[in-house]
């Protein structure tokens, strides 16, 4: 069930987001060539929490057997799409990419943002992979518009990045959010404008457009978490939460871009 949020919910919504767009924002300060992704997740939890924030990724259980996920980011380096798991044994090198992916609950809602950084001087290529991914996340929230389709926000994505060479991400997709991080309904990637259900005002989503300079299949590493390209491309993850307004989107996770 599609849960429409009142005035008072999306309020406390923003202090979520905001917390969370915060820590992206120290993200883009902080990672550097040397620099493991363990640390990144501890400057990450230290924030959440000195803002009376929970991390919301950090023990999280979707179901089945999998093992609960141990960070309060999830960290994807390269060829990882999404779900890596931070270590102080992962040391960012220069010329890598890195998507910081992070929730938090505060006041019992959640926030959920991702950006991916580059690490010290990247090439070209890689560059470009960031800009298309970010520009396809901006394309995709500007038609989260009431009266629109999730059909259109999936269409902005996968029409502008496609006839770029690039693939999109099918297996994972964005998401309702509020109470709880995941909530109704899916929003893909991909889809045909006009098509799907209605965007109501009151609505809370996260988009999250995952695109790859490769094929577009995907695997699970032996860790049960981390989401790897099959052919080793490499992947880019932007994501913003937003709630639909009567006139227009507003970013509840409002990053600053490096871009």
């Amino acid at each position: 069930m599609i849960k429409i949020k009142t005035p008072q919910e999306i309020e406390l919504m923003r202090i979520a987001g905001r917390v969370t767009a915060e820590v992206l924002d120290i993200m883009r300060e902080v990672v550097r060539p040397g620099i493991s992704t363990g640390e990144l997740d501890r400057i990450a939890e230290e924030h959440i929490r000195a803002n009376n924030g929970i991390p919301a990724f950090k023990n999280y259980k979707p179901g089945g057997d999998m093992t609960p996920f141990p960070g309060t980011i999830c960290a994807s380096i390269n060829e990882e799409v999404v779900h890596g798991i931070p270590s102080f044994d992962r040391i960012l090198q220069e010329g890598d990419i890195i998507s910081v992916d992070v929730g938090a609950y505060v006041n019992g809602y959640c926030g959920d943002a991702a950006c991916t950084y580059p690490v010290g001087e990247i090439s070209g290529e890689r560059m470009k992979l960031l800009k298309v991914t970010e520009e396809s996340l901006n394309r995709a929230i500007a038609q989260a518009l009431k009266g629109n389709t999730l059909g259109d926000i999936g269409h902005a994505v996968e029409s502008y990045v496609k006839p770029l060479g690039y693939g999109v991400v099918r297996d994972y997709t964005g998401h309702g959010i509020g109470r709880k991080m995941h909530e109704a309904p899916q929003i893909p990637n991909y889809g045909r404008a006009g098509q799907g259900m209605t965007l109501k005002a009151g609505m809370t989503i996260a988009i999250e457009p995952m695109i790859m300079s490769g094929r577009e299949d995907v695997k699970t590493e032996d860790n049960g978490w981390t989401v790897s390209t099959v052919d080793k491309s490499d992947a880019a993850h932007f994501e913003r939460s937003i709630v639909i307004l009567d006139d227009g989107p507003e970013i509840l996770t409002n990053w600053q871009s490096f871009l």
